[in-house]
Formats: C-alpha cells, structure tokens, sequence
C-alpha cells in the first residue's frame, strides 16, 4: 500500500489533527508515515492543510503534488485540491459546506454532511473525525481499534471527556462513508 493523502481546510477544523491521528495510527501499525503541515498566519480561519504519506515501503519522498486522496473540509479547498487529486483516487467532501459540487468523473466521490452531524452529535468540532471515519471506510488505511487506541492516547487525561464524543463522530462517519451497492 501508498496512499498519499491531503487533508484541507480552515484553521481550527481539525485540519491538521485529523492528519495526524491517521500518521500516529498508521505508525502504530508498524508502517512508514510522513506528515507535513502548513497554515496560514492566522490563528483561526486561516487555511490548513496537511499531506500524509502511508506506505508499507519506505517513503522515497514526502512531497505530494497529485494526492490519491483528498478530504476537503470547506469549498475554498474543494476548488484548490479537486483537480489536483489521481485520477481514480478518492474525494472526501464536507457537503454542508460545498458551495458547487464537484465536477470530476474519474474519481470516487464521497459527499459527507459532516458539519451538520457534528452538530447534530452536539460538538460541531467533531466535523474532522467524522470526515476521518468516512475516509476509513473507503479506504481501511489503518484499524479503527487502533484508532481508538491512539486517540486515547493522543487526548491524555487532560481531554479524556472528548474521546467518546471523537468516537462517536467516527463511527458516524464510517457509517455514511461505507459504499451502498446495488442487486
């Protein structure tokens, strides 16, 4: 397996969390990892973005111009990382905040109404995790168990109170994510 995948957004989405969840797990899992941040200078609001390289052979180079997958949180990153992507690869899209659909046919598209399940879960900043569990289910990157484990971790004690909600989150998007096939 090599995926490479760009996770995109505005600041304080859980951008860059999300990014790092999936290269802590995947790492856990005994695979090669890199994560590769950026932002805008503004705290909140700004853009962010991160690209993650998964792979069972050692990572040649942790540059991503053409990702095999993206998840993209707002429309301003649809419209930047839509075109960008393989062709065959994977979108993951935040449908509450899509604007226009996407225009691509040669990719698998996963419209996820991520932002209003989080808040209808009641913690609208859950949108990442959800958008996380509806990329697993495309593409079972790494275990959920391990997942969980990591996220555990990840919090400390300090956010224990938010792992069941985290979890929650993601079982829903693992849920939405998961391909309806036809008889």
């Amino acid at each position: 397996m090599h995926e490479e995948i760009i996770f995109a957004g505005f600041g304080g989405q859980g951008v860059l969390f999300a990014g790092q969840l999936l290269a802590y797990t995947a790492l856990e899992e005994g695979r090669h990892v890199t994560w590769i941040p950026s932002y805008g200078p503004e705290m909140r609001g700004g853009t962010a973005n991160c690209t993650v390289v998964v792979s069972d052979e050692p990572i040649g180079s942790p540059v991503c111009l053409h990702p095999s997958i993206a998840v993209v949180f707002n429309n301003p990153s649809l419209e930047k990382y839509e075109p960008l992507v393989k062709p065959g690869g994977l979108l993951i899209v935040n449908q509450s905040l899509m604007v226009a659909a996407p225009q691509r046919a040669d990719l698998e598209i996963v419209l996820v109404p991520a932002t209003e399940i989080a808040t209808e879960i009641g913690q609208v900043r859950a949108t990442n995790m959800i958008l996380f569990g509806a990329l697993l289910a495309r593409r079972p990157l790494v275990r959920v168990e391990t997942v969980r484990a990591v996220l555990q971790d990840k919090l400390g004690a300090r956010k224990a109170h938010l792992h069941e909600i985290n979890m929650a989150a993601l079982e829903r998007g693992l849920a939405i994510g998961r391909p309806v096939f036809s008889e």
